[in-house]
């Protein structure tokens, strides 16, 4: 019989179809591999074999591990989404939008209108392994959660970015004592939100909705919350009942397609060969060790002796107790007086910490003697507060500071320690006994024991076995240091390769390590992490942990023999010392009969709302958890501090204003309370009231208000202030009393100092309201304005506001210039006395802290970080530890201009007030500053190091708080108790911290003309690899020695990691890795070596890859290399390579050309590539070209060069090729990320296997781009007219030399000219506006249009992961792109160095399948027609 076969090897299960030749099912197999992919499709596929052993079949392979078996046994690939939409065209037509959810991806595809694909991209929250880790913390399954979740009585808001941020969610909740049956169903709650916020982007699911895969297949309870989410009322909802094979049945659909019939006998045969070999991908590392005698001389050396054990039968007198209970186990340990242990207890919490620790007292209380008793004891951890008051411990203490008694205990001169527990990781630096720095995982736990103990479960082995598999693996697999669900991807790739079980156990102990060195410590030399080092923490149980420690710091360690129980020996220590002889810990029948109550209530004190959770115990005391401040305990309002915050003074101030009300004859206009809103509302405010409008604001913000706008953000790791803009102006947009929506873009804020260089806003901040007017439905038939505009000056800001008001009407009344103008006067003197009024206060309170000699601390942040739902209640929680609350704006305006150098480009206005509150706060002893950084805000990257800088050569600690849409304050409540904890130490010992002056002189020497003469070497980056092989020689030709770095792979990215801040974007890790790489590689004289790198000075990052590189050298000890800093606007000047100088026109003219000859023959051979006759042909004429073109271009005449461009096209065009109709892709996006195959990994490579002609716009274009910025900032922003008519000239000189080139193209055969800037402009507006010009900016979303109109409209955007710049005009205009050019088939891509590969594989080919299937389609039409 002829059958039809589906194999579908997915991330977790491996699912197999057999049909009929009508696609009926004839068997069908769903079986979890446990990662042994090739095994399992073995057993599977001879399970059938009794069966089916005499049939021929045709087969298709899908799913994330079947390219493997594509290459293994030679089967057809297919593209997962294709072959599901196969299956559902098929079985269910009328569909228009399906949900997948799989092990470790999601996917939407939308089937009706333009048809579209969605799939996770570089985070598996909200998938099948998601829900599994999820159900393991609350000791059931997948299946067990489903049936908790029928009872629930309310749902928990869960993060559900990341699998990491929801089990700190969930612990939080447990830890607080809700209920199991609510966790459920707010787990499920959460991966439905992320599912529509991370995929929807922006396009609503409705209609004919039909559920897919094995998650929404076996958990009725998470379809249901789906089906509530999207709501009946406009939707149906189907699940097929073998939702889970779907994919596979695609798959043998698609296989009929082919007749290339197997027999199912020969089949099995092939099954048995050895895997190829060229399939090695996963790099490997050293061995953890050689021998077993080296292991052995390794167990010995790490002994200590200073555990003693005692009999707790036998043991008579005082006994102390210390409990931690920590977020996932709880630890006891008592001691006697002599600190001997007696008893210790370790056990999971399991969701209910307070009943394990009570079993855990009443075990230890049945063994002990009659004639010893409990002298005190003291309990530390997230469960702290809750037991203590249950229990009535004696002694509560934050963690650190138990965990660092113990350490003391084992090594008295401790000055560093690394405590890696079950999902946290603490580094904690000793300075003079103090503990002066401690980093906590705040965002992210990977690299914590849970992660450890997950990958152990998935393989069916404890932790511990798992760690001793390690030991002894020959060959461990590289797997970075990335996201726990990274990782997962990571690990599959590595077993897909054949790595055994014991390399991926000891790869994965080398990436906890470096997670916690790279990602949590940030330890750019491990020489800096002190010289006696305490290990503790669960995971350092394992000898492998420990060795992989061991091994990449260079180091040796104290691992005391109780790791796992040094915060419970600590407090126990700390009980000890602080005994009165006499304990109020519960007794053996208090707690035999100990039971407590639980209500839930809403505090309604404050715009938080909090949701309380109210615990009664036996004796009638309460306590309340879930509160964030103290009043939602009951304290009473005098007690608390908040006339010395800040925070609650400006939100005051600022939004409360008196509107017009029925007075105004202008109509209503609404107003977002979000982003620059924070900053420039009184502004606003002020101009339309007195113009006569009545303003209204959006609601407050909170949970609720997110959810309402989750469904049209368009970029997922934008940051939580700019998510909540969706659901404000869906807020607004609800509403039908406005006559207007207003939410300008500011690009330039007023600038407040006069050494800042400059006053911008961030990329994200002055571009979003361009995002919302793309993204954002409701808005459809309202009335939004969004102009950009400058607040630079009055005069500014006045002149656009006419522009845009002029002639405006409402009811017969119309708005004139004069107005206007005065209108603006108004709201301008209005802006200035709300800064002076902060200003004003701020002294107040400065003055007050000052008198008092009390400790207070400056928050430093945004101004959107005001808003209570952005920065969780953490103000009030400071405020409610007795402790004034000053916020960085208050600090800055009162002190004179900063004179320090900061290494950084000082060029974003609310950045500008954050140094220099720094600055001041490095000299007040009476102040401290903490900063809060949004997860995802890109700048802070640039901005954290150089505030830490600032701070610690002063002698200061520097805290830093990082917040995002999960307001669970467990960890952060331990970093400021910690900070506070250290400065009364310090104060009470009269510590000093050194001052290290130092640290903060980031200046390089200048480049002279003496240095060119002596011969330098000049370092510049790589990035577009054929133009700088050509622009070389110009360089050499005019007496300039610079080497255009070629290398750039790990050793480089693992360089750019160690000098740069890791939240920095892949294109400076990628920089600075070039440079560093070089100066430390010994291939140079570093006594005569400069560095060159360009300065844009816009409003992205990219203008600050100086400073790091001069941080990066500084701290490498190279502080003496010259950085030459090129700039248009002359930011900075050498005079060894100044290129304004008229003199060096001659060699701009040769340099320019040098990149259009890069250009042109870029785009002549990837015209001609897919099509030749002879394979390789192309690159062979290519690489002739540019070799003659090194050796022509530095002394070319204007007359050769014009003959040159001509015979270049020519030859292109002569090459035989074969006359076939293939797809056309493009790529545009980042600059270097587009133009570096090595960091996009190699993505035109890969496009071009797919069978597409590859367009790359030119080089060329983002010159141009810069140049017509300085026309567009004239028109906008009001800057100089003299800068403008600059750019104007520029554009006609390079178009003088495009010339010839343009005419060579016109007449050749096969190629297309260049389109000229001003076309490209036109084509951007269309989609966005010009004002968005960081980064990228419009050229981007110009480039994208002009390659649709170029026939090309399968797109790949790609973006560093987090560029700010891409989420504006990248993910921020593609739903609009799609709606103006229905055939748009754009995918966009991040990259990092941590990204997964297969997964930016699978994703390129899905793009690809759609583009082939269009130009079927079209076929079939012209032959219909």
């Amino acid at each position: 019989m002829n059958l039809h076969m589906g194999l579908d090897v997915g991330s977790t299960t491996v699912k197999i179809v057999i049909t009929d030749e009508n696609f009926n099912t004839l068997y069908q197999v769903y079986r979890r591999h446990k990662s042994d992919v090739k095994e399992t499709v073995k057993i599977v596929l001879n399970e059938a074999y009794d069966q089916f052993k005499d049939d021929y079949i045709t087969i298709n392979v899908t799913g994330s591990g079947g390219m493997f078996l594509e290459k293994y046994m030679g089967i057809n690939f297919v593209q997962e989404v294709i072959a599901e939409t196969a299956a559902i065209r098929k079985f269910v037509p009328e569909t228009d939008v399906v949900i997948e959810l799989g092990g470790e991806d999601s996917k939407i595809t939308y089937l009706s209108g333009s048809v579209e694909q969605r799939m996770n991209s570089i985070c598996a929250g909200g998938t099948g392994a998601f829900i599994d880790q999820m159900a393991a913390l609350l000791d059931t399954d997948a299946s067990g959660l489903n049936d908790l979740s029928q009872n629930y009585k309310k749902i928990y808001p869960i993060a559900s970015r990341c699998g990491v941020f929801a089990k700190t969610d969930i612990q939080a909740l447990m830890n607080q004592g809700a209920s199991r049956e609510d966790i459920a169903i707010s787990v499920f709650q959460s991966v439905v939100n992320q599912t529509i916020s991370n995929l929807a982007c922006g396009r609503p699911i409705r209609g004919n909705v039909t559920f897919l895969g094995g998650p929404l297949h076996f958990l009725p309870a998470l379809r249901n919350r789906f089906v509530e989410t999207l709501g009946e009322e406009e939707n149906t909802f189907t699940t097929p009942e073998d939702a889970q094979l779907y994919v596979a049945k695609g798959a043998a659909i698609l296989s009929a397609e082919n007749d290339d019939y197997v027999l199912y006998s020969d089949l099995i045969k092939e099954l048995e060969k050895e895997a190829p070999e060229d399939m090695e991908m996963t790099k490997k590392l050293e061995p953890l060790f050689t021998s077993k005698e080296e292991y052995e001389e390794f167990v010995k050396n790490h002994k200590t002796d200073e555990v003693v054990y005692d009999d707790i039968a036998t043991y008579e007198g005082p006994i102390y107790v210390g409990i931690d209970a920590g977020s996932t186990t709880s630890k006891m340990v008592w001691i006697t007086e002599d600190a001997h242990i007696i008893h210790e207890d370790y056990r999971m919490n399991l969701g209910r910490p307070l009943e394990v620790v009570i079993n855990m007292l009443k075990d230890a209380y049945a063994k002990k003697n009659p004639k010893a008793y409990i002298a005190s004891s003291g309990i530390c951890g997230y469960g702290e507060d809750f037991i203590k008051n249950a229990l009535h411990i004696d002694n509560g203490e934050v963690e650190t500071i138990a965990h660092y008694r113990a350490a003391k205990f084992f090594n008295p001169d401790v000055d560093f320690i690394l405590d890696i527990g079950g999902q946290d990781m603490k580094a904690m630096h000793i300075r003079d006994g103090i503990i002066d720095s401690i980093q906590l995982n705040e965002a992210c736990s990977s690299g914590c024991g849970s992660f450890l103990s997950t990958f152990a479960a998935s393989v069916g082995m404890s932790a511990a076995e798992f760690q001793e598999k390690a030991l002894f693996s020959k060959e461990p697999a590289d797997l970075g240091s990335r996201c726990t669900v990274f990782m997962n991807s990571k690990v599959k790739q590595a077993q897909k390769e054949g790595s055994e079980v014991a390399d991926i156990a000891a790869g994965l102990c080398y990436s906890v390590i470096k997670n916690a060195i790279q990602k949590v410590i940030k330890v750019r030399d491990p020489k800096s992490l002190g010289d006696n080092i305490v290990v503790q923490g669960g995971t350092f149980y394992g000898d492998a942990i420990l060795r992989a420690f061991e091994n990449i710091t260079g180091r040796n360690t104290t691992r005391p023999e109780i790791a796992g129980l040094m915060g419970a020996m600590g407090m126990a220590l700390i009980s000890r010392d602080n005994s009165t002889g006499q304990s109020t810990l519960s007794n053996i029948d208090e707690l035999e009969s100990f039971t407590y109550k639980q209500k839930n209530a809403r505090c309604g004190l404050c715009t938080n709302n909090c949701s309380l959770i109210i615990n009664i115990f036996p004796d009638g005391t309460r306590y309340v958890t879930g509160n964030r401040c103290e009043r939602g305990a009951g304290v009473k309002k005098e007690e608390t501090m908040a006339d010395l915050n800040m925070y609650k003074f400006k939100n005051d101030l600022l939004f409360n204003r008196k509107n017009l009300g029925n007075d105004a004859r202008m109509g209503k206009v609404g107003l977002p309370r979000v982003l620059n809103m924070y900053e420039d509302y009184p502004f606003w405010h002020r101009f339309f009231t007195s113009l006569g409008f009545d303003v209204v604001l959006s609601g407050k913000s909170d949970r609720k208000m997110y959810e309402k706008g989750i469904s049209s953000i368009s970029s997922e790791t934008a940051c939580y202030p700019a998510k909540l803009a969706h659901g404000h102006i869906e807020d607004l947009a609800a509403r039908d009393d406005l006559d207007l929506i207003f939410y300008p873009a500011v690009f330039y804020e007023y600038k407040q100092f006069d050494k800042a260089q400059n006053h911008m806003n961030c990329p994200v901040v002055s571009g979003y309201p361009d995002v919302i007017k793309n993204n954002v439905e409701s808005l459809s038939g309202k009335k939004y304005m969004n102009p950009y505009v400058s607040l630079e000056s009055e005069k500014i800001i006045a002149k656009r506001l006419i522009e845009e008001f002029e002639g405006y009407e409402y009811k017969g009344n119309v708005l004139t210039k004069k107005e206007i103008k005065n209108a603006t006067a108004a709201a301008w003197k209005e802006l200035q006395d709300y800064h002076d009024q902060i200003r004003i206060r701020g002294k107040e309170i400065i003055d007050y802290v000052n008198r008092n000699n009390l400790n207070a601390i400056v928050l430093a942040g945004r101004p959107y970080h005001i808003d209570p739902e952005v920065n969780h209640g953490i103000p009030e929680l400071i405020e409610g530890m007795q402790i004034p609350v000053i916020s960085e704006d208050a600090v800055a305006y009162n002190i004179e201009d900063v004179n320090s150098e900061v290494r950084v480009l000082d060029q974003w206005s609310y950045h500008a007030r954050l140094y220099r509150a720094a600055e001041y706060v490095a000299d007040n002893p009476n102040l401290q500053l903490i900063q809060l950084n949004s997860f995802g805000c890109g700048l802070d990257a640039v901005t954290t190091d150089q505030v830490e800088d600032l701070l610690e050569a002063h002698g200061k600690i520097y805290t830093l708080l990082k917040i995002d849409e999960v307001s669970n304050l467990g960890a952060i409540k331990i970093r400021i108790r910690s900070l506070l904890q250290a400065l009364n130490q310090k104060k009470m010992e009269g510590i000093e911290f050194k001052k290290d002056l130092d640290r903060l002189d980031y200046s390089t020497p200048e480049f002279t003309k003496k240095m060119v003469e002596e011969g330098y070497t000049i370092l510049a980056p790589q990035m577009a690899r054929e133009h700088f092989r050509i622009l070389g020689p110009v360089f050499h030709h005019y007496g300039m020695n610079i080497e255009f770095l070629d290398t750039v792979n790990d050793k480089v990215l693992d360089q750019g990691l160690k000098y740069v801040n890791n939240d920095s974007c892949y294109p400076s890790i990628t920089v600075v890795g070039q440079f560093m790489e070089a100066v430390n590689s010994g291939r140079y004289d570093t006594d005569k070596l400069a560095i060159v790198m360009t300065q844009t000075g816009g409003a992205c990052r990219a203008s600050n890859y100086v400073g790091y590189i001069r941080k990066g050298l500084r701290d490498a000890g190279y502080p003496d290399i010259p950085v030459i800093a090129i700039s248009a606007q002359g930011i900075e000047t050498n005079s060894g390579l100044d290129l304004r100088k008229p003199s060096t026109i001659p060699f701009l003219k040769r340099g320019f050309r040098a990149i259009i000859f890069g250009d042109l023959i870029n785009r002549v051979a990837n015209a001609t590539r897919p099509y030749e006759v002879e394979k390789g042909a192309t690159d062979k004429l290519k690489e002739e070209w540019i070799t003659r073109l090194e050796k022509e271009a530095p002394t070319m005449s204007g007359k050769d060069y014009k003959k040159v461009v001509k015979e270049i096209v020519e030859d292109f065009d002569n090459l035989p090729v074969r006359d076939i109709k293939i797809p056309k892709a493009g790529i545009v996006g980042e600059i270097l990320v587009k133009f570096l195959p090595e960091a996009n990994n190699n993505l035109q490579k890969v496009l071009e296997a797919e069978g597409a002609e590859v367009i790359l716009p030119d080089l060329t274009d983002f010159f141009m781009y810069c140049m017509k910025n300085s026309e567009l900032k004239a028109d906008l922003y009001g800057k100089s007219k003299m800068s403008a008519t600059v750019g104007k000239i520029g554009i006609n000189i390079v178009e003088q030399y495009r010339k010839p080139v343009r005419k060579a193209l016109r007449e050749s055969k096969r190629f297309n000219e260049p389109e000229y800037i001003d076309q490209i402009v036109e084509y951007a507006d269309e989609v966005t506006s010009l004002g968005n010009q960081a980064g990228e900016g419009w050229l981007l979303a110009g480039e994208m249009i002009e390659l649709i109109h170029a026939g090309a409209p399968n797109i790949v955007c790609i973006q560093p992961f987090g560029c700010l710049p891409n989420h504006i005009t990248g993910k921020g205009v593609m739903k609009k792109i799609r709606e103006e050019y229905p055939e748009a088939n754009i995918v966009a891509i991040d990259y990092d160095p941590g990204a997964s590969e297969v997964n930016q594989i699978n994703r390129v080919k899905l793009m690809m399948s759609q583009a082939r299937d269009a130009i079927k389609q079209k076929q079939l039409q012209e032959a219909h027609n």
